[in-house]
């Protein structure tokens, strides 16, 4: 089975990616990994707070995938798997991507601010592009949900 991996993060336009991985999933028999990235703690030796903190981080990526999981499973029939990991997102994506085979699209979401696409496409499918283990999909994070649907 090929798995589109997406990365769930703040950033609004993930839910983009997110769609756009639930929809191609449905329309090719594949399958959904969501990927967070855990950010390493500025104050590590202070380890009972960077517990605490990454605690709280993975209770909030849990609670987020939920609810795509949700509704991935109620409008496409796709049942997501979560990966958390602990690290630099690009080098953790990259990681990910190594370690399970079954990986055979990136999709990312490119910002709709003005200044640029984002730190994640602009590495990953701009300067790493030559080099990345499979193809990357960069989703306008400004498509609505209909123009989504019309290219999946």
């Amino acid at each position: 089975m090929r798995k589109f991996l997406v990365v769930l993060d703040e950033s609004p336009e993930c839910i983009n990616a997110i769609r756009f991985a639930a929809l191609r999933a449905c329309s090719t028999t594949g399958g959904v990994q969501i990927l967070s990235v855990i950010q390493p703690e500025v104050f590590q030796h202070w380890v009972g707070v960077g517990d605490l903190m990454r605690a709280e981080a993975r209770q909030v990526i849990e609670e987020k995938f939920a609810f795509f999981a949700e509704k991935m499973r109620q409008n496409e029939g796709i049942d997501p798997e979560l990966v958390i990991r602990e690290g630099e997102t690009a080098k953790e994506v990259l990681a990910q991507i190594k370690e399970d085979r079954e990986i055979g699209v990136l999709v990312l979401a490119a910002g709709t601010h003005g200044d640029g696409p984002g730190p994640l496409v602009t590495q990953l499918a701009g300067r790493m592009a030559g080099d990345m283990p499979v193809p990357v999909t960069v989703v306008p994070g400004g498509m609505t949900l209909e123009q989504i649907r019309s290219v999946c």
